[in-house]
């Protein structure tokens, strides 16, 4: 069994965001070409006395195509840990063999994870902004998720030259100004208090925050507003029924009382999604924006990304030999 740490996983993808965002692409059409399996994750929930928002997330999953891989990972959200100044999810993912079925890898998800949902976003927000990129971007959320956001839109977006963070605690807005500095260091960021009044400034806004029931609407955004609501519970069900809606699967997204699901229940129906990403990206689907109605990407963070970033970063780990081998952990 051979065992990346989360060093070993830093050490292959640092400075390989370009890479990260193709290999994203890539499985995101063998998605929508239908050469993946991918079972409804599973939600590990605790009594709401003792845990309340607390949760563990089950994600199986295969990618087929030139390069096949199969495993799961299993992340578990406490949102209470960032008061605690650490990390709010913790991760670790399985890959197995498609010759034997035994596992054959053991790999820290967390830094996977954050990665494959940055390059998720930044590829939508080139995508979905191809016609006018943007100069700038709102991120709401001071913390891990953002912070990596940034760090790959500004790979994808040559011409990003302003960050503006907003956090509904002013004092970590302001500390997070230093991490964005040295993750984008061509990007100038700083912190707003006006949530309203950035939002009808900046035409790209990544939402990633804690949240586990809709708290905002989009109506204070400009008219050509993209949002890249990656934390998925933000939204109302009115400003998710009042904009053009992404996914990278409408199954997956309208589920466990997202702001989608809450909008499907309010609707009846999930005709307000418009197109999935990798419909897009392989030119099945196309998008129109309607005036002064926002475009919405909500991706639900589908597992096949980690097992194929995984696999990615197991062959580069066995070329380098990072590491380290359990011998016996399976039988001979």
């Amino acid at each position: 069994m051979l065992i990346l740490r989360r060093t070993d996983v830093t050490d292959v993808l640092s400075g390989r965001e370009t890479e990260i965002i193709d290999l994203v692409a890539d499985t995101y059409r063998l998605h929508d070409a239908g050469q993946t399996s991918l079972p409804h994750s599973t939600f590990l929930r605790f009594p709401e006395e003792h845990h309340g928002r607390d949760r563990i997330i089950g994600l199986p999953a295969y990618r087929g195509g030139e390069r096949p891989a199969a495993g799961m990972k299993w992340i578990a959200s406490f949102p209470g840990n960032v008061a605690a100044g650490t990390e709010r999810a913790g991760a670790a993912i399985v890959l197995n063999s498609l010759d034997h079925g035994r596992p054959v890898a053991f790999v820290e998800g967390a830094v996977i994870s954050a990665r494959r949902t940055a390059a998720s976003a930044a590829l939508a927000a080139v995508e979905l902004t191809a016609e006018r990129p943007p100069a700038s971007v709102l991120l709401i959320g001071c913390g891990v998720i953002n912070l990596e956001i940034l760090r790959f839109l500004s790979a994808a977006l040559p011409g990003l030259r302003e960050a503006a963070l907003y956090d509904t605690d002013p004092a970590r807005a302001e500390a997070f100004t230093a991490r964005c500095a040295e993750a984008a260091p061509d990007v100038k960021a700083h912190p707003v208090t006006d949530l309203a009044a950035a939002l009808g400034e900046h035409r790209l806004v990544s939402l990633a925050t804690t949240a586990a029931a809709p708290h905002m609407d989009l109506a204070a955004c400009g008219p050509d507003t993209t949002v890249l609501h990656v934390s998925l519970r933000d939204l109302t069900a009115e400003a998710i029924l009042g904009a053009v809606n992404v996914v990278d699967d409408t199954d997956h997204v309208c589920r466990e009382r997202t702001s989608l699901d809450l909008a499907q229940q309010a609707a009846g129906n999930r005709d307000f999604v418009t197109a999935e990403i990798g419909a897009l990206l392989r030119g099945t689907a196309t998008l129109r924006r309607v005036p002064h109605r926002p475009v919405v990407y909500s991706p639900f963070g589908l597992g096949v990304l980690d097992i194929a970033l995984a696999e990615f970063v197991r062959e580069e780990a066995e070329r380098r030999g990072l590491g380290v081998r359990v011998e016996g952990f399976l039988p001979a």
